[in-house]
């Protein structure tokens, strides 16, 4: 099965990069640059992993976004909190209905280059502050997706049920250099490790008992994951 991956750069998206052209095969990945105040980090990370595996990479520019949705995650918004990435405060960093956007651009690529899938790395530790992660959005895509191309485009999540501990041991398997990933939302020159995904992306090192390669501003001790 041929397949379009979706390809932010982060540690998620890499991994199912790296599992789909093991798994499925890969036509193209797919970048949004949509006005996050991490994407000029994330996507050099996620046009290097595409050039590692010689597949070819598409950044399509989502500028809209930044320019009428409200989301502290986009530059036009507000500061990216800190604290454990489930935390109530965290909903601020939401953008309204981001993924179901880039799957219907992504889906519509999928089919002109042929693809009989798109792959997408959503997992479990998302469900918690975004509604378009969980799996009952996801289905009701794949559905849409099915129903709405010639060939049938399937949605792929192949870490729907998986932890981000999980994906890192799978990554690690599949000889992935984490340190070529981006996860941090602040976007600055290194890692601040107090923000939501700085947080997600310490403690699922350390879960997996798999060494942390990135550098943090800071390293101080995590917060409890919430109740």
């Amino acid at each position: 099965m041929s397949t379009l991956v979706l390809l932010s750069g982060g540690m998620d998206s890499v991994t199912a990069l790296y599992w789909a052209a093991k798994e499925k095969g890969v036509l193209a990945a797919v970048s949004f640059d949509y006005g996050s105040k991490h994407n000029a980090k994330e996507i050099p990370m996620a046009e290097w992993h595409a050039a590692q595996l010689g597949v070819k990479h598409d950044v399509i520019h989502l500028d809209f976004i930044n320019r009428h949705f409200t989301s502290d995650l986009l530059q036009s918004g507000g500061e990216i909190p800190d604290g454990h990435y489930e935390e109530a405060s965290m909903k601020r960093t939401v953008v309204p209905f981001r993924n179901g956007i880039m799957l219907s651009i992504a889906c519509g690529l999928a089919e002109s280059h042929g693809a009989e899938a798109l792959v997408i790395a959503a997992h479990s530790g998302d469900h918690a502050i975004y509604p378009d992660c969980r799996e009952p959005f996801m289905q009701a895509m794949s559905d849409a997706m099915r129903s709405g191309t010639y060939v049938g485009i399937h949605l792929l999540r192949p870490f729907i049920d998986y932890d981000k501990a999980e994906i890192v041991r799978r990554g690690v398997k599949l000889g992935i250099d984490y340190a070529k990933t981006w996860s941090c939302y602040k976007g600055g020159e290194i890692h601040c490790g107090t923000c939501g995904t700085c947080v997600e992306r310490r403690e699922a090192f350390i879960n997996a008992g798999v060494p942390d390669p990135t550098k943090y501003v800071s390293t101080e001790p995590l917060p409890q994951r919430p109740k």
